[in-house]
């Protein structure tokens, strides 16, 4: 981190804006993971530990279409906030205007306060210099503190338009995030192995390229090894495939061969998958044989598998990695020192039948095992990173996240910082 944070600047006696990332899962009012809520604690503690401060926060949450969408606003994480804090957390259902003027006027050193979602006003999303302004004069705020790292790949008011009306540094979270996967992207400790799942190739096309340049190993998973798959002329029914992004795959494809071929390096894609007709957990699941065909011929003997053993038939659609694939990749992740994992393998928030585990969370549970082991004491995990909005979801549902070596908060920003990219929010904050 060569920005300045919050260690970096006086904060006594000041009124401090604090952009934080509360973008929480909300059901019918009651937010199910306060993971991103908790990860925001170190900061918010660490300014009100500052004599005289007062503390504005603002955040985003999911993508409402207006102030209509109450379903997106923010006041259950100020109450969620204010439990884990154990202080009062003041929320005003606004953003701008006397009734946020009023209630930043009467805030008292140690007081905190809440404002609505700032994606209630289209200039949040289009970087408004006047939204910007409206925000800080209405609050009075003296520092702005950006810690949404989950947002700082966006130019939007709260990561660009803010930080140049106010002193801006970083706070604790954006710090430890940055420092994180710089230090893992210059300096990891090896074997390194990247595990990349989730839909599309397009979204990774440049991640995967970092990772063929420095890796030791790059396993490919999910919706997008079927592009790869079908870009290598296997047929794959009815799985969703980017049409659009074949050549690419046929790209990275001949990239990984050549440095297989100049250092040692692994590029895997699965060797055998789970398939179904239907993504709902209905119908039934069968595995196909892509590559060996030694688990098909197992499993037939004494006769000859059938074509379905080793094809995938036209009304069936990949939906998981298989288990001799997510076999090589555990092996893989038990000989490695550090371990990035973007993307689940399957489909992993399909949930199985009368109490069935999950039947596409399969090759994913596998893999995790290998990260973190099947006991707590388990004495050589590799260094873990996750991130990835689905990824971390999937280790929040699973009550996981303290067993990695760091769960990020941002999914686009992790990845976009990984591919080296100056991520808007980080770069406009002061330099130390």
């Amino acid at each position: 981190m060569t920005k300045k944070t919050v260690r970096d600047i006086d904060l006594q006696n000041k009124r401090v804006l604090l952009r934080a990332d509360y973008n929480v899962p909300v059901q019918n009012g009651v937010i199910t993971d306060d993971f991103r809520i908790r990860q925001s604690l170190p900061t918010v503690d660490y300014i009100l530990s500052q004599p005289g401060t007062s503390l504005v926060l603002i955040s985003h949450l999911g993508r409402p279409e207006g102030a209509s969408d109450q379903g997106a606003s923010l006041e259950p994480v100020a109450t969620t906030l204010q439990e884990l804090l154990g202080k009062k957390v003041r929320f005003v259902a606004s953003n701008t205007g006397e009734e946020v003027k009023q209630a930043s006027s009467s805030m008292q050193p140690g007081d905190i306060l809440m404002l609505e979602n700032l994606r209630f006003n289209p200039g949040e999303e289009n970087n408004s210099i006047e939204f910007a302004k409206a925000v800080v004069e209405a609050t009075g705020a003296q520092v702005f503190i950006q810690d949404g790292f989950g947002v700082v790949h966006r130019a939007h008011a709260s990561t660009d338009a803010m930080a140049k009306l106010l002193p801006s540094v970083g706070g604790l979270l954006l710090e430890k995030e940055v420092d994180t996967i710089a230090k893992i992207m210059q300096a990891p400790a090896r074997p390194l192995i990247t595990v990349v799942g989730g839909a599309k190739i397009s979204d990774k096309i440049e991640i995967l390229n970092r990772f063929i340049d420095f890796a030791d190993c790059v396993a490919v998973g999910g919706g997008m090894a079927n592009s790869f798959l079908a870009a290598e002329d296997v047929r794959v029914g009815k799985s969703l495939v980017e049409p659009g992004a074949l050549e690419s795959a046929r790209e990275i494809l001949q990239k990984a061969k050549k440095t297989e071929s100049e250092r040692p390096f692994n590029f895997m894609l699965p060797v055998d998958v789970v398939v179904s007709t239907k993504t709902d957990g209905s119908a039934p699941t069968r595995i196909v044989d892509l590559s060996s065909h030694s688990l098909a011929d197992i499993m037939a003997y004494p006769k000859r598998p059938e074509r379905l053993a080793v094809e995938i038939a036209d009304d069936e659609m990949i939906l998981d990695i298989g288990p001799v694939s997510a076999g090589y990749i555990s092996g893989a992740i038990k000989l490695s020192n550090t371990v990035i994992w973007n993307g689940a393998c399957g489909v992993t928030e399909t949930k199985g039948l009368a109490g069935a585990s999950g039947p596409f969370a399969h090759g994913t549970k596998m893999i995790v095992d290998a990260m973190i082991g099947t006991s707590r004491y388990h004495q050589n995990r590799p260094f873990s990173l996750v991130g990835g909005g689905d990824t971390v979801g999937y280790v929040e549902e699973q009550g996981l996240t303290e067993e990695f070596g760091h769960v990020s908060t941002g999914g686009g920003a992790s990845l976009e910082l990984m591919a080296g990219r100056n991520l808007p929010g980080i770069e406009i904050l002061g330099d130390k």
